[in-house]
């Protein structure tokens, strides 16, 4: 990978995009798209085991759960969330700065660029917000 890592909407349309060329590539190979493969495709001199566990640790702290080097990650496409902190977790280290200071408008934007016709990212916080604005769900016809 030849991608400069700066905290930019551009960078992040690179991962994003480097992200989904990576998991066709394995697909094709019939390899299991996770953490520590994309890593080790990406950086191979650099993702070593310590490496791998602290960009594993920092994307756990989004989720209640650990993330591990070899979970798999859902297509980008399909479920984004899990992507979304990798890809955070992964600027954050290479920055040297906190996964708060990675700048998250700029990562969602950059993943609306890459998939514009995907599902969106913040689904979840908008079915909180209406509801805390007390509006109703549709009934389908």
């Amino acid at each position: 990978m030849q991608i400069e890592i700066q905290n930019t909407k551009e960078c992040f349309v690179q991962l994003w995009r480097e992200l989904e060329r990576t998991r066709q590539l394995f697909g094709m190979q019939y390899k299991r798209f996770c953490i520590r493969r994309i890593l080790k495709s990406w950086m191979p001199t650099e993702a070593t085991d310590d490496f791998i566990w602290e960009v594993c640790e920092l994307a756990s702290l989004a989720f209640d759960e650990p993330v591990y080097g070899y979970d798999e990650l859902p297509p980008p496409s399909l479920e984004p969330r899990k992507s979304r902190e990798f890809l955070r977790a992964l600027v954050a280290y290479k920055l040297g700065i906190g996964v708060r200071h990675v700048r998250l408008k700029a990562l969602d934007a950059a993943y609306h660029t890459v998939f514009p016709e995907s599902v969106p990212i913040n689904v979840r916080k908008r079915k909180q917000a209406d509801v805390k604005r007390g509006r109703k769900k549709r009934k389908p016809p």
